[in-house]
C-alpha cells in the first residue's frame, strides 16, 4: 500500500492528504471492525453463537498471517481488535455466556480510555504511537512543537470517546436482547467513533495548514 508522507518542505492540498488518509486507515478499520462485526451478527443470526464467536476470529488471525504473508505492516489496530477477540471468545466458550462476550470489549474499551488519558497526562500521548497507522509521518514532523499538542489533544479527545462509547454500550447490553443489542450497538459505536474521526481530521488539518504541510485549495 502506498501513502502519501507528511515531510518538511512538502505541501499538499487538503483533499490529497484526505484521499491519503482514506487510502492509509480504512483498509485496517475495514479489516479489524467492520468486517469480523459483520461475519459475527450474520452468523449469530443464521448459525448460532459458537460458529458466530470462531468466524469473527478466523477473520482476524487470517488477516494476520496473510499481512505477514504479504510483509506488509500489521496495524495496531488489528492487533489490538485481535487481542480483544481472543480473550472474548476464550471467555466465552469457558463459561458459556453469550453476556460476558459482549461485556468484555466494553470494559476494554473502558480500559483503552484509562490507558490514552494516563498516557496524555504522562506526557507520551497514545495518539502519537499509533499515528502511522493512519497517516505515516516523518520523525521531524512528529517532533514539531504544534505536532506533539496535536497528538495530545487528540489522546485527551480518544479517551472521551472510548468512555462515551464504554457507557453508552453497557447501557444498551443491560437493557436489549443480544440480536438487537449487537446491531444497534454496531450502529451507535460507528456513529460516535464517526464524530471522533470528523473531529480529528479537522483538527488534524488545521494544524497540517499552520504547519506549511497542506495547501489551504
Amino acid at each position: 500500500m502506498t501513502a502519501m508522507v507528511f515531510d518538511v518542505g512538502a505541501q499538499a492540498s487538503t483533499r490529497t492528504t484526505l484521499i491519503a488518509v482514506a487510502k492509509h486507515s480504512l483498509p485496517s478499520i475495514i479489516e479489524a471492525s467492520l468486517i469480523p462485526s459483520a461475519l459475527f451478527y450474520v452468523s449469530w443470526l443464521t448459525v448460532g453463537h459458537t460458529t458466530a464467536y470462531a468466524a469473527a476470529l478466523l477473520w482476524g488471525f487470517a488477516v494476520l498471517v496473510c499481512r505477514r504473508h504479504r510483509g506488509e505492516r500489521i496495524p495496531g489496530i488489528l492487533v489490538l481488535a485481535l487481542i480483544g477477540l481472543t480473550l472474548r471468545t476464550v471467555l466465552a466458550l469457558c463459561t458459556g455466556s453469550a453476556f460476558l462476550y459482549f461485556a468484555q470489549p466494553i470494559l476494554a474499551t473502558g480500559l483503552f480510555a484509562a490507558v490514552f488519558l494516563i498516557s496524555a497526562v504522562a506526557g507520551r500521548p497514545f495518539v502519537a504511537r499509533i499515528a502511522g497507522d493512519f497517516y505515516p509521518m516523518t520523525a521531524a514532523v512528529a517532533q514539531r512543537a504544534r505536532v506533539r499538542r496535536l497528538f495530545h489533544r487528540l489522546t485527551l479527545l480518544w479517551a472521551g470517546v472510548q468512555l462515551i462509547n464504554a457507557a453508552v454500550s453497557a447501557s444498551l447490553l443491560l437493557t436489549l436482547d443480544p440480536a438487537t443489542f449487537v446491531a444497534v450497538k454496531t450502529g451507535v459505536v460507528l456513529a460516535i467513533t464517526a464524530m471522533g474521526v470528523t473531529l480529528t481530521v479537522l483538527w488534524s488539518l488545521r494544524v497540517a495548514r499552520r504547519e506549511g504541510l497542506v495547501a489551504s485549495a
